[in-house]
Protein backbone atom coordinates (compact mmCIF):
# COMPACT_ATOMS: atom_id res chain seq x y z
CA UNK A 1 0.00 0.00 0.00
CA UNK A 2 2.68 2.78 1.13
CA UNK A 3 4.81 1.46 -2.31
CA UNK A 4 1.43 2.13 -3.88
CA UNK A 5 0.73 5.73 -3.17
CA UNK A 6 4.48 7.04 -2.39
CA UNK A 7 5.15 8.34 -6.21
CA UNK A 8 2.22 10.19 -6.40
CA UNK A 9 3.41 12.88 -3.94
CA UNK A 10 6.12 14.00 -5.45
CA UNK A 11 4.07 14.62 -8.75
CA UNK A 12 1.58 16.60 -6.51
CA UNK A 13 4.84 18.39 -4.87
CA UNK A 14 6.12 18.92 -8.66
CA UNK A 15 2.77 20.18 -9.49
CA UNK A 16 2.42 22.44 -6.21
CA UNK A 17 6.15 23.80 -6.78
CA UNK A 18 5.13 24.54 -10.55
CA UNK A 19 2.48 26.32 -9.64
CA UNK A 20 3.97 28.29 -7.06
CA UNK A 21 6.64 29.01 -9.21
CA UNK A 22 4.49 31.06 -11.51
CA UNK A 23 3.15 33.09 -9.07
CA UNK A 24 6.36 33.83 -7.70
CA UNK A 25 7.53 34.94 -11.11
CA UNK A 26 4.31 36.66 -12.41
CA UNK A 27 4.70 38.25 -8.77
CA UNK A 28 7.81 39.65 -8.89
CA UNK A 29 7.53 40.78 -12.83
CA UNK A 30 3.92 42.34 -11.95
CA UNK A 31 5.29 43.84 -8.73
CA UNK A 32 7.94 45.81 -10.45
CA UNK A 33 6.28 46.36 -13.50
CA UNK A 34 3.59 47.83 -11.07
CA UNK A 35 6.21 50.05 -9.34
CA UNK A 36 7.06 51.54 -13.07
CA UNK A 37 3.89 51.77 -14.01
CA UNK A 38 2.88 53.84 -11.02
CA UNK A 39 6.25 56.40 -11.83
CA UNK A 40 4.58 56.12 -15.49
CA UNK A 41 0.76 57.44 -13.55
CA UNK A 42 2.67 60.21 -12.01
CA UNK A 43 4.67 61.61 -15.15
CA UNK A 44 1.26 61.35 -16.81
CA UNK A 45 -0.52 63.29 -14.43
CA UNK A 46 2.76 65.70 -14.63
CA UNK A 47 2.09 65.47 -18.34
CA UNK A 48 -1.26 67.01 -18.13
CA UNK A 49 -0.13 69.64 -15.55
CA UNK A 50 2.40 70.72 -17.24
CA UNK A 51 1.87 70.54 -20.98
CA UNK A 52 -2.15 69.87 -21.16
CA UNK A 53 -3.55 68.70 -24.19
CA UNK A 54 -3.65 69.58 -28.04
CA UNK A 55 0.11 72.07 -29.28
CA UNK A 56 3.19 71.10 -27.73
CA UNK A 57 1.45 68.19 -25.52
CA UNK A 58 -0.02 66.17 -28.84
CA UNK A 59 3.64 67.12 -31.05
CA UNK A 60 5.16 65.08 -27.84
CA UNK A 61 3.07 62.22 -27.65
CA UNK A 62 3.91 61.96 -31.74
CA UNK A 63 7.24 62.59 -31.05
CA UNK A 64 7.59 59.93 -28.13
CA UNK A 65 5.18 57.31 -29.24
CA UNK A 66 6.73 56.50 -32.95
CA UNK A 67 10.33 55.10 -31.30
CA UNK A 68 7.90 53.72 -28.33
CA UNK A 69 5.79 51.81 -30.59
CA UNK A 70 8.54 50.82 -32.30
CA UNK A 71 9.78 49.30 -29.27
CA UNK A 72 7.00 47.40 -28.34
CA UNK A 73 6.05 46.15 -31.45
CA UNK A 74 9.51 44.78 -32.56
CA UNK A 75 12.16 44.41 -29.33
CA UNK A 76 9.58 43.38 -26.80
CA UNK A 77 7.02 41.83 -29.06
CA UNK A 78 8.64 39.80 -32.07
CA UNK A 79 12.28 40.03 -30.74
CA UNK A 80 11.32 38.55 -27.54
CA UNK A 81 9.11 35.98 -28.32
CA UNK A 82 11.26 34.37 -31.23
CA UNK A 83 14.11 34.47 -29.53
CA UNK A 84 13.25 33.14 -26.42
CA UNK A 85 12.31 29.46 -27.79
CA UNK A 86 15.28 29.44 -29.76
CA UNK A 87 17.47 30.32 -27.13
CA UNK A 88 16.05 28.25 -24.79
CA UNK A 89 17.05 25.01 -26.97
CA UNK A 90 20.47 26.52 -27.00
CA UNK A 91 20.55 26.68 -23.45
CA UNK A 92 19.82 23.08 -23.27
CA UNK A 93 22.42 22.31 -25.69
CA UNK A 94 25.01 23.87 -23.18
CA UNK A 95 26.02 27.56 -22.36
CA UNK A 96 28.68 28.13 -24.83
CA UNK A 97 26.23 27.59 -27.77
CA UNK A 98 23.63 29.90 -26.60
CA UNK A 99 26.35 32.17 -25.95
CA UNK A 100 27.10 31.54 -29.68
CA UNK A 101 23.48 32.00 -30.45
CA UNK A 102 23.12 34.96 -29.15
CA UNK A 103 26.48 36.72 -30.39
CA UNK A 104 25.24 35.79 -33.58
CA UNK A 105 21.90 37.87 -32.98
CA UNK A 106 23.67 40.87 -31.31
CA UNK A 107 26.17 41.04 -34.42
CA UNK A 108 23.64 40.84 -37.53
CA UNK A 109 20.51 43.07 -34.83
CA UNK A 110 22.90 46.17 -34.32
CA UNK A 111 23.78 47.16 -38.03
CA UNK A 112 19.91 46.90 -39.14
CA UNK A 113 19.19 48.98 -35.59
CA UNK A 114 21.99 51.58 -36.84
CA UNK A 115 20.78 52.03 -40.04
CA UNK A 116 17.09 51.99 -39.45
CA UNK A 117 17.36 54.54 -37.26
CA UNK A 118 19.46 56.96 -39.07
CA UNK A 119 16.86 56.72 -42.14
CA UNK A 120 14.32 57.45 -39.48
CA UNK A 121 15.97 60.20 -38.08
CA UNK A 122 16.36 61.90 -41.86
CA UNK A 123 12.82 60.88 -42.94
CA UNK A 124 11.34 62.09 -39.67
CA UNK A 125 10.03 65.44 -41.54
CA UNK A 126 7.96 63.36 -43.76
CA UNK A 127 7.21 60.37 -41.29
CA UNK A 128 5.59 62.93 -38.86
CA UNK A 129 3.95 64.31 -41.61
CA UNK A 130 1.65 61.15 -41.89
CA UNK A 131 0.55 61.26 -38.71
CA UNK A 132 0.29 64.68 -37.50
CA UNK A 133 -3.38 66.12 -37.37
CA UNK A 134 -4.28 69.58 -39.92
CA UNK A 135 -4.51 71.75 -36.37
CA UNK A 136 -0.01 70.03 -36.25
CA UNK A 137 0.54 70.43 -39.90
CA UNK A 138 -1.14 73.80 -40.11
CA UNK A 139 1.59 75.24 -37.21
CA UNK A 140 5.08 75.37 -38.42
CA UNK A 141 6.09 75.74 -35.10
CA UNK A 142 4.32 73.19 -33.64
CA UNK A 143 5.11 70.72 -36.60
CA UNK A 144 8.69 71.57 -36.21
CA UNK A 145 8.71 71.18 -32.66
CA UNK A 146 7.59 67.61 -32.91
CA UNK A 147 10.11 66.93 -35.56
CA UNK A 148 12.85 67.83 -33.61
CA UNK A 149 11.89 65.93 -30.55
CA UNK A 150 10.92 62.78 -32.56
CA UNK A 151 15.01 62.78 -34.05
CA UNK A 152 16.24 63.59 -30.60
CA UNK A 153 14.17 60.63 -29.07
CA UNK A 154 14.21 58.09 -31.52
CA UNK A 155 17.57 56.92 -30.44
CA UNK A 156 16.04 55.51 -27.76
CA UNK A 157 14.58 52.32 -29.99
CA UNK A 158 18.05 51.24 -30.83
CA UNK A 159 19.09 51.54 -27.07
CA UNK A 160 16.24 49.79 -25.97
CA UNK A 161 15.93 47.08 -28.53
CA UNK A 162 19.76 45.86 -27.43
CA UNK A 163 18.38 46.31 -23.63
CA UNK A 164 15.70 43.69 -25.14
CA UNK A 165 18.00 40.96 -26.15
CA UNK A 166 19.49 41.06 -23.05
CA UNK A 167 16.37 41.40 -21.18
CA UNK A 168 15.53 38.17 -23.31
CA UNK A 169 18.86 36.33 -21.76
CA UNK A 170 18.19 37.04 -18.28
CA UNK A 171 14.52 35.78 -18.30
CA UNK A 172 15.31 33.08 -19.87
CA UNK A 173 17.69 32.40 -16.81
CA UNK A 174 14.70 33.03 -14.79
CA UNK A 175 16.33 35.92 -13.66
CA UNK A 176 13.40 38.12 -14.25
CA UNK A 177 13.71 41.26 -11.59
CA UNK A 178 16.11 43.23 -13.72
CA UNK A 179 14.58 43.71 -16.77
CA UNK A 180 10.95 44.29 -15.05
CA UNK A 181 12.70 46.67 -12.99
CA UNK A 182 14.28 48.60 -16.11
CA UNK A 183 11.45 50.74 -17.06
CA UNK A 184 11.23 52.64 -13.89
CA UNK A 185 14.49 54.30 -15.31
CA UNK A 186 13.20 56.01 -18.05
CA UNK A 187 10.00 57.40 -15.99
CA UNK A 188 12.62 58.70 -13.57
CA UNK A 189 14.40 60.45 -16.28
CA UNK A 190 10.87 61.77 -17.65
CA UNK A 191 9.82 63.16 -14.27
CA UNK A 192 12.95 65.03 -13.81
CA UNK A 193 12.29 67.25 -16.97
CA UNK A 194 8.56 67.37 -15.80
CA UNK A 195 9.59 69.01 -12.29
CA UNK A 196 11.57 71.33 -14.35
CA UNK A 197 8.69 72.63 -16.44
CA UNK A 198 6.39 72.43 -13.17
CA UNK A 199 9.17 75.06 -11.17
CA UNK A 200 9.32 77.47 -14.64
CA UNK A 201 6.70 80.46 -15.39
CA UNK A 202 3.40 78.69 -17.64
CA UNK A 203 3.17 79.67 -20.70
CA UNK A 204 3.78 77.99 -24.40
CA UNK A 205 7.95 79.03 -23.51
CA UNK A 206 8.02 76.76 -20.42
CA UNK A 207 5.97 74.09 -22.61
CA UNK A 208 7.98 73.83 -25.33
CA UNK A 209 11.44 73.80 -23.08
CA UNK A 210 9.96 71.03 -21.44
CA UNK A 211 9.44 68.99 -24.62
CA UNK A 212 12.91 69.31 -25.59
CA UNK A 213 13.99 67.97 -21.87
CA UNK A 214 11.77 65.04 -22.46
CA UNK A 215 13.02 63.96 -25.54
CA UNK A 216 16.44 64.23 -24.54
CA UNK A 217 15.06 62.39 -21.67
CA UNK A 218 14.07 59.55 -23.01
CA UNK A 219 17.02 59.15 -25.30
CA UNK A 220 19.18 59.15 -21.58
CA UNK A 221 16.89 56.11 -20.25
CA UNK A 222 17.32 54.24 -23.03
CA UNK A 223 21.36 53.83 -22.10
CA UNK A 224 20.93 53.83 -18.66
CA UNK A 225 18.36 50.75 -19.13
CA UNK A 226 20.94 48.99 -20.88
CA UNK A 227 23.86 49.55 -19.15
CA UNK A 228 21.37 47.88 -16.04
CA UNK A 229 20.76 44.71 -17.57
CA UNK A 230 24.32 44.75 -19.31
CA UNK A 231 25.13 44.81 -15.60
CA UNK A 232 22.65 42.07 -14.00
CA UNK A 233 23.29 39.74 -17.21
CA UNK A 234 27.37 39.88 -16.33
CA UNK A 235 26.25 39.49 -12.65
CA UNK A 236 24.18 36.02 -14.03
CA UNK A 237 27.63 35.03 -15.56
CA UNK A 238 26.42 35.48 -19.07
CA UNK A 239 27.99 37.53 -21.36
CA UNK A 240 27.41 38.62 -25.23
CA UNK A 241 30.53 38.23 -27.41
CA UNK A 242 30.88 40.63 -30.25
CA UNK A 243 31.20 39.37 -33.80
CA UNK A 244 30.74 40.40 -37.62
CA UNK A 245 27.85 40.42 -38.51
CA UNK A 246 27.28 37.25 -40.52
CA UNK A 247 23.57 35.45 -41.21
CA UNK A 248 23.99 32.25 -40.04
CA UNK A 249 21.81 29.32 -40.49
CA UNK A 250 20.48 29.91 -36.66
CA UNK A 251 20.14 33.97 -37.30
CA UNK A 252 17.71 32.84 -40.34
CA UNK A 253 16.00 30.24 -38.32
CA UNK A 254 15.12 33.12 -35.76
CA UNK A 255 14.30 35.45 -38.93
CA UNK A 256 11.92 33.26 -40.33
CA UNK A 257 10.38 33.42 -36.97
CA UNK A 258 10.18 36.96 -36.15
CA UNK A 259 8.51 38.62 -39.01
CA UNK A 260 5.63 37.08 -38.81
CA UNK A 261 6.11 37.34 -34.60
CA UNK A 262 5.35 40.71 -35.40
CA UNK A 263 2.08 40.45 -36.27
CA UNK A 264 1.28 37.99 -33.70
CA UNK A 265 2.93 39.49 -30.38
CA UNK A 266 2.27 42.76 -31.43
CA UNK A 267 -1.27 43.40 -32.75
CA UNK A 268 -2.14 45.96 -29.20
CA UNK A 269 0.35 47.74 -30.99
CA UNK A 270 -0.41 47.54 -34.48
CA UNK A 271 -3.86 48.50 -33.55
CA UNK A 272 -2.14 52.28 -32.65
CA UNK A 273 -0.58 52.79 -35.19
CA UNK A 274 -3.90 52.55 -37.03
CA UNK A 275 -4.84 54.69 -34.46
CA UNK A 276 -2.18 57.15 -35.23
CA UNK A 277 -3.60 56.80 -38.67
CA UNK A 278 -6.43 57.97 -37.85
CA UNK A 279 -6.15 60.58 -35.59
CA UNK A 280 -4.64 62.84 -38.63
CA UNK A 281 -8.33 63.74 -39.23
CA UNK A 282 -9.36 64.42 -35.42
CA UNK A 283 -9.71 67.45 -33.78
CA UNK A 284 -6.28 69.07 -31.69
CA UNK A 285 -5.88 67.08 -28.25
CA UNK A 286 -6.68 63.53 -29.64
CA UNK A 287 -3.33 62.10 -29.38
CA UNK A 288 -3.13 63.63 -25.38
CA UNK A 289 -6.75 61.95 -24.73
CA UNK A 290 -5.84 58.62 -26.26
CA UNK A 291 -2.60 58.60 -24.25
CA UNK A 292 -3.83 59.68 -20.88
CA UNK A 293 -6.39 57.28 -21.04
CA UNK A 294 -4.11 54.73 -22.49
CA UNK A 295 -2.17 54.85 -18.96
CA UNK A 296 -4.98 53.57 -17.18
CA UNK A 297 -5.69 50.36 -19.60
CA UNK A 298 -1.84 50.15 -19.42
CA UNK A 299 -1.77 49.75 -15.74
CA UNK A 300 -3.49 46.30 -15.47
CA UNK A 301 -2.34 45.18 -19.07
CA UNK A 302 1.75 45.44 -18.16
CA UNK A 303 1.04 44.34 -14.39
CA UNK A 304 -0.99 41.02 -15.36
CA UNK A 305 -0.80 40.74 -18.87
CA UNK A 306 2.97 41.27 -19.57
CA UNK A 307 4.06 39.79 -16.71
CA UNK A 308 2.11 36.12 -17.05
CA UNK A 309 2.91 35.86 -20.96
CA UNK A 310 6.43 37.12 -19.89
CA UNK A 311 6.64 34.15 -17.17
CA UNK A 312 4.85 31.64 -19.10
CA UNK A 313 6.93 31.65 -22.24
CA UNK A 314 10.14 29.70 -20.69
CA UNK A 315 8.24 27.66 -18.83
CA UNK A 316 6.01 26.57 -21.87
CA UNK A 317 8.84 26.13 -24.15
CA UNK A 318 10.52 23.42 -21.85
CA UNK A 319 7.30 21.34 -21.16
CA UNK A 320 6.16 21.42 -24.88
CA UNK A 321 10.17 20.85 -25.78
CA UNK A 322 9.86 17.71 -23.58
CA UNK A 323 6.49 16.36 -24.68
CA UNK A 324 5.08 16.76 -20.81
CA UNK A 325 1.45 17.92 -22.31
CA UNK A 326 0.04 17.84 -19.37
CA UNK A 327 2.13 20.23 -17.50
CA UNK A 328 1.77 22.59 -20.20
CA UNK A 329 -2.22 22.35 -20.52
CA UNK A 330 -2.10 22.96 -16.37
CA UNK A 331 0.21 26.22 -16.43
CA UNK A 332 -1.63 27.71 -19.15
CA UNK A 333 -5.08 27.02 -17.56
CA UNK A 334 -3.48 28.73 -14.09
CA UNK A 335 -2.13 31.33 -16.48
CA UNK A 336 -5.49 32.36 -17.53
CA UNK A 337 -7.78 31.90 -14.59
CA UNK A 338 -4.95 34.29 -12.59
CA UNK A 339 -5.19 36.52 -15.59
CA UNK A 340 -8.94 36.97 -15.19
CA UNK A 341 -9.23 36.98 -11.10
CA UNK A 342 -6.73 40.04 -11.82
CA UNK A 343 -8.02 41.55 -14.68
CA UNK A 344 -11.78 40.60 -14.86
CA UNK A 345 -12.53 43.07 -11.45
CA UNK A 346 -10.38 46.02 -12.94
CA UNK A 347 -11.62 46.19 -15.95
CA UNK A 348 -15.11 46.21 -14.49
CA UNK A 349 -14.04 48.91 -12.20
CA UNK A 350 -12.37 51.37 -14.41
CA UNK A 351 -15.67 50.84 -16.71
CA UNK A 352 -17.40 52.58 -14.50
CA UNK A 353 -15.07 55.06 -12.30
CA UNK A 354 -12.81 56.01 -15.15
CA UNK A 355 -14.20 59.31 -15.47
CA UNK A 356 -13.76 60.05 -11.81
CA UNK A 357 -10.32 58.71 -11.89
CA UNK A 358 -8.93 61.11 -14.45
CA UNK A 359 -10.93 64.16 -12.79
CA UNK A 360 -9.29 63.79 -9.18
CA UNK A 361 -6.04 62.88 -10.55
CA UNK A 362 -5.87 64.58 -13.76
CA UNK A 363 -7.65 67.39 -13.99
CA UNK A 364 -5.68 70.67 -12.99
CA UNK A 365 -3.21 73.18 -14.74
CA UNK A 366 -3.20 73.29 -18.12
CA UNK A 367 -5.55 69.98 -18.34
CA UNK A 368 -9.07 71.67 -17.94
CA UNK A 369 -12.78 69.66 -17.02
CA UNK A 370 -13.51 69.43 -20.61
CA UNK A 371 -10.20 67.25 -21.64
CA UNK A 372 -10.79 64.77 -18.39
CA UNK A 373 -14.22 64.48 -19.47
CA UNK A 374 -13.18 63.28 -22.41
CA UNK A 375 -10.55 61.42 -20.92
CA UNK A 376 -12.99 59.49 -18.76
CA UNK A 377 -14.82 58.46 -21.71
CA UNK A 378 -11.99 57.02 -23.44
CA UNK A 379 -10.70 55.03 -20.45
CA UNK A 380 -14.31 53.69 -20.25
CA UNK A 381 -14.26 52.07 -23.37
CA UNK A 382 -10.68 51.09 -24.00
CA UNK A 383 -11.50 48.67 -20.65
CA UNK A 384 -13.77 46.86 -22.34
CA UNK A 385 -11.40 45.12 -24.23
CA UNK A 386 -8.57 45.13 -21.26
CA UNK A 387 -9.43 40.93 -20.60
CA UNK A 388 -8.88 40.65 -24.23
CA UNK A 389 -6.04 42.44 -24.29
CA UNK A 390 -4.60 40.12 -20.98
CA UNK A 391 -5.70 36.51 -22.65
CA UNK A 392 -4.05 37.28 -25.64
CA UNK A 393 -0.46 38.23 -23.95
CA UNK A 394 -1.29 34.75 -22.42
CA UNK A 395 -2.27 32.48 -25.12
CA UNK A 396 0.12 33.36 -27.69
CA UNK A 397 2.95 31.99 -25.96
CA UNK A 398 1.53 28.67 -26.55
CA UNK A 399 2.11 29.16 -29.70
CA UNK A 400 5.85 30.71 -30.19
CA UNK A 401 6.66 28.10 -27.50
CA UNK A 402 6.16 25.77 -30.49
CA UNK A 403 8.06 28.07 -32.75
CA UNK A 404 4.64 28.67 -34.54
CA UNK A 405 4.52 32.22 -35.33
CA UNK A 406 2.71 32.43 -38.06
CA UNK A 407 -1.29 31.64 -36.79
CA UNK A 408 -0.92 34.61 -34.42
CA UNK A 409 -0.47 36.35 -37.42
CA UNK A 410 -4.08 35.29 -39.03
CA UNK A 411 -5.58 35.74 -35.94
CA UNK A 412 -4.09 39.10 -35.70
CA UNK A 413 -5.16 40.07 -39.20
CA UNK A 414 -8.38 39.22 -38.49
CA UNK A 415 -9.11 41.14 -35.91
CA UNK A 416 -6.75 44.46 -37.46
CA UNK A 417 -9.69 44.21 -40.79
CA UNK A 418 -12.40 44.26 -37.71
CA UNK A 419 -11.08 47.03 -35.99
CA UNK A 420 -9.84 49.06 -39.24
CA UNK A 421 -13.59 48.68 -40.78
CA UNK A 422 -15.23 49.83 -37.10
CA UNK A 423 -12.77 52.70 -36.90
CA UNK A 424 -14.05 53.51 -40.47
CA UNK A 425 -17.66 53.62 -39.42
CA UNK A 426 -17.35 54.76 -36.18
CA UNK A 427 -15.49 57.62 -37.25
CA UNK A 428 -17.00 58.39 -40.03
CA UNK A 429 -20.45 57.78 -39.84
CA UNK A 430 -21.71 57.98 -36.50
CA UNK A 431 -18.66 60.75 -35.78
CA UNK A 432 -17.77 59.39 -32.89
CA UNK A 433 -14.11 61.13 -32.93
CA UNK A 434 -11.12 59.75 -30.87
CA UNK A 435 -13.79 57.12 -28.88
CA UNK A 436 -14.13 55.11 -32.27
CA UNK A 437 -10.35 54.54 -31.41
CA UNK A 438 -11.61 52.59 -28.39
CA UNK A 439 -14.27 50.95 -28.88
CA UNK A 440 -12.63 49.54 -32.55
CA UNK A 441 -9.93 48.60 -30.88
CA UNK A 442 -11.41 46.54 -27.67
CA UNK A 443 -13.48 44.54 -30.34
CA UNK A 444 -10.68 43.53 -32.32
CA UNK A 445 -8.90 42.38 -29.47
CA UNK A 446 -12.04 40.49 -27.98
CA UNK A 447 -12.08 38.82 -31.98
CA UNK A 448 -8.32 38.36 -31.96
CA UNK A 449 -8.82 35.89 -28.10
CA UNK A 450 -11.91 33.97 -29.86
CA UNK A 451 -9.80 33.11 -32.76
CA UNK A 452 -6.43 32.22 -30.59
CA UNK A 453 -8.56 30.19 -27.58
CA UNK A 454 -10.75 28.89 -30.96
CA UNK A 455 -7.86 27.43 -33.08
CA UNK A 456 -5.66 25.92 -29.32
CA UNK A 457 -8.56 24.00 -29.09
CA UNK A 458 -8.96 22.40 -32.24
CA UNK A 459 -5.44 21.76 -32.47
CA UNK A 460 -5.73 19.94 -28.92
CA UNK A 461 -3.14 22.12 -27.25
CA UNK A 462 -5.08 23.84 -24.97
CA UNK A 463 -8.94 23.68 -23.46
CA UNK A 464 -10.58 25.14 -20.65
CA UNK A 465 -12.32 22.47 -18.05
CA UNK A 466 -15.30 22.80 -16.58
CA UNK A 467 -13.56 23.34 -13.24
CA UNK A 468 -11.69 26.43 -14.51
CA UNK A 469 -14.62 27.64 -17.07
CA UNK A 470 -16.77 27.54 -14.16
CA UNK A 471 -14.52 29.64 -11.67
CA UNK A 472 -14.31 32.49 -15.00
CA UNK A 473 -17.81 32.69 -14.47
CA UNK A 474 -18.17 33.18 -11.20
CA UNK A 475 -15.39 36.07 -11.44
CA UNK A 476 -17.65 37.85 -13.70
CA UNK A 477 -20.44 37.34 -11.65
CA UNK A 478 -18.93 39.00 -8.96
CA UNK A 479 -17.23 41.49 -10.82
CA UNK A 480 -20.72 42.48 -11.95
CA UNK A 481 -21.80 42.85 -8.41
CA UNK A 482 -19.18 45.12 -8.06
CA UNK A 483 -19.84 47.11 -11.22
CA UNK A 484 -23.32 47.70 -9.80
CA UNK A 485 -22.09 48.73 -6.14
CA UNK A 486 -19.88 51.85 -8.05
CA UNK A 487 -22.71 52.64 -10.66
CA UNK A 488 -24.66 53.31 -7.32
CA UNK A 489 -22.05 55.16 -5.66
CA UNK A 490 -20.65 57.73 -8.28
CA UNK A 491 -23.20 59.79 -8.69
CA UNK A 492 -23.18 60.64 -4.41
CA UNK A 493 -19.42 60.91 -5.33
CA UNK A 494 -19.48 63.37 -8.33
CA UNK A 495 -19.70 66.90 -7.15
CA UNK A 496 -16.64 65.67 -4.90
CA UNK A 497 -14.19 64.75 -7.97
CA UNK A 498 -13.11 68.19 -8.94
CA UNK A 499 -12.99 69.56 -5.62
CA UNK A 500 -10.43 70.40 -2.85
CA UNK A 501 -7.59 68.14 -2.60
CA UNK A 502 -9.41 66.60 0.38
CA UNK A 503 -12.15 65.61 -1.38
CA UNK A 504 -10.77 64.27 -4.36
CA UNK A 505 -8.63 62.05 -1.78
CA UNK A 506 -11.43 60.91 0.07
CA UNK A 507 -13.68 60.43 -2.55
CA UNK A 508 -11.77 58.03 -4.42
CA UNK A 509 -10.76 56.20 -1.35
CA UNK A 510 -14.42 55.90 -0.74
CA UNK A 511 -14.89 54.69 -4.46
CA UNK A 512 -11.75 52.43 -4.01
CA UNK A 513 -13.19 50.88 -0.85
CA UNK A 514 -16.96 50.23 -2.21
CA UNK A 515 -15.07 48.34 -5.07
CA UNK A 516 -13.23 46.06 -3.43
CA UNK A 517 -15.70 45.28 -0.24
CA UNK A 518 -18.15 44.69 -2.82
CA UNK A 519 -16.13 42.59 -5.19
CA UNK A 520 -14.84 40.51 -2.23
CA UNK A 521 -17.42 39.92 -0.93
CA UNK A 522 -18.94 38.90 -3.85
CA UNK A 523 -16.03 36.79 -4.45
CA UNK A 524 -16.15 34.96 -1.01
CA UNK A 525 -20.19 34.09 -1.46
CA UNK A 526 -19.77 32.82 -4.90
CA UNK A 527 -16.47 30.48 -3.73
CA UNK A 528 -14.11 32.97 -6.60
CA UNK A 529 -12.09 33.58 -3.76
CA UNK A 530 -12.48 30.10 -1.04
CA UNK A 531 -10.02 29.29 1.57
CA UNK A 532 -8.16 26.97 -0.15
CA UNK A 533 -7.82 29.38 -3.23
CA UNK A 534 -6.72 32.44 -0.91
CA UNK A 535 -3.89 30.36 0.76
CA UNK A 536 -2.72 28.62 -2.79
CA UNK A 537 -2.24 32.80 -4.04
CA UNK A 538 -1.03 34.01 -0.58
CA UNK A 539 1.54 31.31 -0.09
CA UNK A 540 4.91 31.50 0.04
CA UNK A 541 7.58 30.31 -1.85
CA UNK A 542 10.25 28.60 -0.34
Amino acid sequence: MLAHHQPAKPERDDRGAARMSLLKNVGTIGGLTAVSRVFGFVRDIMLARVLGAGGVADAWQLAFQLPNLFRRLFAEGAFASAFVPLFNRHMAEGEHEAKRFAAEVLAVLLPILVVFGALMMVGMPWVLWLFANADMRGDPETFGLAVTMGQIAFPYLMFMSLATLTAAVLNSLSRFAAAAAAPILLNICLLAALFWGAFQPSGEETRQATGFLLAIAVSVSGVLQLVWLVFWMRRAGFSIPFSRPKVTARVKEMGVLIIPAVFGAGVYQISRFIDLAFMRGLPDGSLTYMAMADRWNQLPLGIIGIALGTAILPALSRYIAREERDEAQRLQSNAVELAMLLTVPAAVALFFTGSAFVRVFMQSGAFTSEDAAITGQVVSALVIGLPAYVLVKVLTPNFFARKDTRTPVYTAAASLLVTVALNVYLIFELGLGVLSLAIAGAIGAWVNTALLYAILVRRGFFRLSGRVAGRLARIALAASVMGLALALAMPVGDPYFSGTSIERGLSILALISIGAVSYGLGAIVLGVLDKATIQRLMRRQT
